[in-house]
């Protein structure tokens, strides 16, 4: 079955190769475990990107527990359980974000969502080739730890940036998924975010803990993207449902944000050689093979 799926995606790669000019960079946002600030950064950081010029689609991945609507005060509508029940398309949930983005809302509270098969992440995979043309940059932001719908996502993206913060169990479960990424997706780009720290040295001294242990266990490490420094009025943007880089754009922790976007930006396409729809046939495919 993984055969024929991969087979006919790269049949279909190859008919629409010839009517992209451009390929579409996908960046997934992935953490080891909850709570340390994944989803915020990735509402912020589209904001930031868009802000740059670059035309950026949200895609809520965190599939059965996503709420990135609600930290962009959206209201409920078609969500992607309804792109996966086949009940409307991608662009049919394509929503105007505040900062100028758009973002593909996830579903929350499905159960069903959080184990996806292979067949139903293909169809979603699907739509999204129909906006990567529309878009620059899409953002994944993806669940925490590291369930098949997090690996596949991730394994279609040209790069990961995995975020933790410096708590002890953060780091620990950080690592956890680094390894699994390198073992899965060797070709994958990491880079690590730290969140809510008190300096830049403090977030480089967890980016060399992790590495130290990932060169040493692994044989690679991800590479350091940037920190967010602490910032208590974060939560209270959160909890006005507004991204803190409109509300506080002078902050701290809205200037970190700024400066990943633009590090971000200037990485470039270093592996958009596919596209987000080729990358993931070609995953599917290495995934029959076993």
């Amino acid at each position: 079955m993984l055969t024929d799926q991969a087979d006919a995606l790269r049949q279909m790669v190859t008919e629409t190769e010839g009517r992209e000019t451009s390929l579409t960079r996908a960046i997934a946002i992935a953490s080891g475990k909850g709570g340390v600030g994944k989803t915020t950064l990735s509402v912020n950081l589209a904001v930031a990107l868009s802000r740059l010029g670059r035309r950026v689609v949200l895609l809520d991945a965190d599939l059965g527990t996503a709420n990135a609507d609600v930290l962009c005060r959206i209201e409920s509508g078609p969500t992607l359980a309804h792109v996966v029940a086949g009940r409307c398309s991608i662009r049919d949930v394509l929503v105007e974000a505040p900062g100028g983005f758009r973002l593909i809302p996830g579903a929350s509270g499905l159960a069903s969502m959080a184990r996806l098969a292979e067949v139903e992440r293909r169809r979603i995979v699907e739509q999204l080739h129909d906006v990567e043309g529309d878009a620059d940059l899409i953002l994944i932001d993806l669940g925490a730890g590291v369930s098949p719908n997090v690996l596949s996502f991730a394994a279609a993206s040209d790069q990961v940036l995995v975020v933790t913060t410096p708590e002890p169990t953060a780091v620990t479960d950080a690592y956890a998924l680094i390894k699994t990424l390198s073992r899965e997706s060797p070709e994958l780009v990491q880079r690590l975010v730290v969140n809510m720290v008190r300096s830049e040295s403090e977030a480089q001294k967890v980016f060399g803990r992790i590495t130290e242990v990932a060169d040493r266990f692994i044989g690679r490490s991800p590479s350091y993207a940037g920190h967010l420094l602490y910032d208590a009025k974060v939560a209270m943007s959160v909890m006005r449902r507004t991204p803190f880089t409109l509300e506080r754009p002078n902050s701290g922790a809205s200037r970190c944000v700024d400066e990943l976007a633009v590090r971000l930006d200037r990485f470039g396409a270093e592996s958009a050689d596919q596209g987000f729809f080729g990358r993931f046939a070609g995953w599917l495919g290495q995934q029959a093979c076993f």
